[in-house]
This record gives structure tokens, C-alpha cells and sequence, in this order.
């Protein structure tokens, strides 16, 4: 059926002033559909447990930023040095934003102007790579980013990338493997880190075998970045060269994205790959809204956040497994973690649906070595970011576990419909636990 739309050219019925209702129409009075859609929207956070290990819940602070009148400022160019007039308080938002991410990573020098991950991967490429080139990344079965490589994206069509993986026995990195890779393919660069791998990464090694191949060692640390400023995961730095992360996972913040590097000689290149580079003019509230999640992480309750992030998502594991579900790698030991469907024949793609059926958000996710195409899958990627923020302690997080098992056992008995009861019982149990812990209570 076609969607019902509202004659956009019908006449106000309040017969108000129109450029008195351009500066007072709240969104509800200026348009119903898309305000229905934002209720809508906050609905669906408040009432289902948000288990996406890429997404989390910004603070109303962040969201006020993000939504503010800087939506409005041109500001090309970087801190005194712009190609618009106006921008003395661009200038002050933006040097805000550097100066704390630089002390929240302990780093020298910060470009906080990316509109997303992909585009600051894609800087990070323009300003150190030539087409051609040769670069390694984790293979996208075993846990990497499309813009790691990936024959789809650009980074796989422009340059030659290598894929190092996991362990077929325990699916953890081989690092003497990614040692031989390097020396037999000798890669300009390097990329650690992933989108789905739940296990410490080892900077130092990483960095031994770079300066013996004689390449750059990029860290690409969206998924861990909340947890290497809150302490709870080592950091990158002082290992790697360039340091990308996006703010919006484990950081808490506005969806976009960093570079942080600590050598001067990285400066001009990476500057000029974001402007002029790959982007125009920056996207200034979201730079105010960088800027508060970053102050947020600098508090010293960020520190706890961080660590009970790593608890809940511990607990979460323990309690999958204890009911008859395998985490690939055996476990975490960060925000996420791969659950392995195929000893109860259930796909990815059907586990999701379910669960959303029972108001358990999740993604399907491929395992590694899956037999199963990336549009159905063996396996669901769940975190603990969310939930965390929510206020839920290991407690809740076991029963989570509880709760996806039951669903994921309806699956497995009745196919992809599952089990209306038990999917009815469990979305009753998700309420009362989102019933105590309320997603932006009051508004």
C-alpha cells in the first residue's frame, strides 16, 4: 500500500503569518509525519533493550548539541584558518573538541572534523596511500570492517588489500600468521582493530611486526574506544601512528568520527585529507556534540561506565552459554561478542526477527568460517553498551542471556514463526526490566 502523505501545498488552517510559524512551528506543527516518526522512534528505545554493540544512547546534552543552531554555520577550514566569516564561536567548539579528545586518548593531535567512520578510514587512505598500494586489515569473516578492505567498498577497489583472520581452532588472531602475511606482502599499512572481534588487541605486537615490514600501523578503534578512555581496554597509543575512532559506540557521543596521531609529520597530510580532502564544510553541531560526549568521558564516572560495560557483556556471555549457546572465542573481553547459532539450526537472520519480536534489538551477524551467506548468517553480534548506559548491572544482563535463549529455543522447535507464547512471555519480562531502568525519562 502507498504511504498516505499530506498535501504539503495546503493553506494553514490557523491562518498564521508563514514566516511567524518558520520561527515557532514546533516539529509537531510543521511536520506531523516526521514528528510521529521521532515519537515513534524514542518509543521503540524506551521500550525495547537495546543489544546492538555499535549503537548506544547519547545523553541530552549531546542530543541538545547535536541539535543546536551551529546546524546553520558554514566553518571550511580548520581554527583561525577558515574559508567563511562567522566562525569565531565554530572556532571555540571545535578547538574544545580537539583539546579534550586529545587529553581523553593522550594523544598530540586530534582532526575531529569526519562526518563518519568510513570518511575518516577513507582520509587516513587518501593522505598515506596511493591507488595500488598494498595494505592489510582483518578479513570481514573474522570480525573487520567493510572499509578494512572489503572487495565492495573503496578501500578493496582502489588499493590491494590482504586480510590476515582468526584461528580456525580457537578463532583468536594468529599473530605469528599476520607476522608472515606482512613479510611475504610487505603492506605500506596496517589496520588493527575491528567491528566484530571480542578479544584484547595486541598493540605491541602489532607494532613489532609493522616496524619490520616497515609499515604504518593504523588503529581503527570505533568499537573500544569508550573503553580505552574509561580505562577498560588497553590503549593504542603509544603503539600505532594514526588513530581512528567513531564517537557515537562505547564513546557515547553524536555518530561521526576522529583521527588522532601523535607525530607531526602526520599532521599536514591527514588535515588536508579531511579538507579539502574528502569533505567541504564540517558538520558543526555534531563538532559541539563531539565536544560534550568527550567532556562527559573525561568524568570519573566514565571510568566506572567503561568497566561495568565489560562486567555486563562478561555476564551476558556466561549467561548465553550456560544455556546452550557457543560465543565464538569462548568469550569476551569487551563490549560485544559473536553468538554461534549452529548447533540449534537457527540462522541469524530468524534469531533477529525473533528477538525483535520480543523486544530484544540485536543484529545477525556472520561467524567465522560460516557457511551461511551475510544476508542470513550463523550467528547474532549482541553488546552491552546500551544496556549499560540504561543502568543495567550483571544481574540484568544474565537475565537478558535467559531471556535470548528462551527465544532462540522457540526458533529452534518451530522454525522460523518460533514460539508466539514464549515470545509474548518475554516481551512482558522486557518491559518491566525498560520499566525500571527509562530511556530519557520526562521527556
Amino acid at each position: 500500500m502507498a504511504t498516505q502523505t499530506a498535501d504539503l501545498t495546503a493553506p494553514d488552517a490557523k491562518g498564521a503569518d508563514p514566516m511567524n510559524r518558520f520561527w515557532h512551528d514546533s516539529l509537531a506543527d510543521a511536520d506531523p509525519e516526521i514528528a510521529a516518526a521521532v515519537d515513534n522512534e524514542l518509543a521503540r528505545q524506551r521500550d525495547k533493550i537495546e543489544l546492538i554493540a555499535s549503537e548506544n544512547i547519547a545523553s541530552k546534552a549531546v542530543l541538545e548539541a547535536a541539535g543546536s543552531v551551529f546546524t546553520n554555520k558554514y566553518a571550511e577550514g580548520y581554527p583561525g584558518k577558515r574559508y567563511y566569516g562567522g566562525c569565531e564561536y565554530a572556532d571555540v567548539i571545535e578547538t574544545l573538541a580537539i583539546d579534550r579528545a586529545k587529553q581523553l586518548f593522550g594523544c598530540e593531535f586530534a582532526n575531529v572534523q569526519p562526518n563518519s567512520g568510513s570518511q575518516m578510514n577513507q582520509a587516513v587512505f587518501l593522505a598515506m596511500l596511493q591507488p595500488g598500494d598494498t595494505f592489510m586489515g582483518l578479513d570481514l569473516n573474522s570480525g573487520g570492517h567493510l572499509t578494512h578492505g572489503s572487495p565492495v567498498n573503496m578501500s578493496g577497489k582502489w588499493f590491494n588489500p590482504v586480510a590476515y583472520g582468526v584461528r580456525e581452532g580457537d578463532e583468536l588472531i594468529d599473530m605469528d600468521a599476520v607476522a608472515a602475511t606482512a613479510r611475504e606482502h610487505k603492506p605500506k599499512l596496517i589496520i588493527c582493530g575491528g567491528t566484530a572481534y571480542s578479544r584484547t588487541w595486541d598493540f605491541p605486537a602489532f607494532r613489532k611486526i609493522a616496524d619490520e615490514v616497515g609499515a604504518i600501523l593504523l588503529c581503527d578503534m570505533s568499537h573500544i574506544s569508550g573503553l580505552v578512555a574509561g580505562g577498560a581496554h588497553p590503549s593504542p597509543f603509544p603503539h600505532c601512528d594514526i588513530v581512528t575512532t567513531t564517537t557515537h559506540k562505547s564513546l557515547r557521543g553524536p555518530r561521526s568520527g576522529v583521527i588522532l596521531w601523535n607525530d607531526e609529520k602526520y599532521s599536514k597530510p591527514l588535515n588536508m585529507a579531511v579538507f579539502p580532502g574528502m569533505q567541504g564544510g564540517p558538520l558543526m553541531h555534531i563538532v559541539a556534540a563531539k565536544a560534550v560526549a568527550f567532556r562527559e568521558a573525561l568524568r570519573p564516572e566514565f571510568k566506572d561506565y567503561a568497566s561495568r560495560v565489560v562486567d555486563n557483556a562478561r555476564a551476558l556471555a556466561q549467561s548465553l552459554e550456560a544455556h546452550g549457546l557457543r560465543i565464538v572465542s569462548g568469550g569476551t573481553d569487551n563490549h560485544s561478542m559473536l553468538v554461534d547459532l549452529s548447533a540449534k539450526d537457527v540462522t541469524g537472520k530468524d534469531a533477529e526477527k525473533g528477538l525483535d519480536r520480543a523486544y530484544l534489538t540485536s543484529n545477525k551477524n556472520g561467524i567465522p568460517f560460516d557457511k551461511r551467506s551475510p544476508f542470513v548468517t550463523s550467528g547474532l553480534r549482541l553488546g552491552s553498551p546500551a544496556g549499560t548506559t540504561r543502568g543495567f548491572s550483571t544481574d540484568e544482563f544474565t537475565k537478558i542471556g535467559e531471556l535470548i535463549a528462551r527465544v532462540v529455543d522457540g526458533l529452534a522447535k518451530n522454525g522460523p514463526e518460533g514460539d508466539a507464547q514464549i515470545e509474548q512471555a518475554v516481551r512482558a519480562e522486557v518491559g518491566e526490566l525498560c520499566a525500571a531502568f527509562p530511556v530519557y525519562p520526562g521527556r
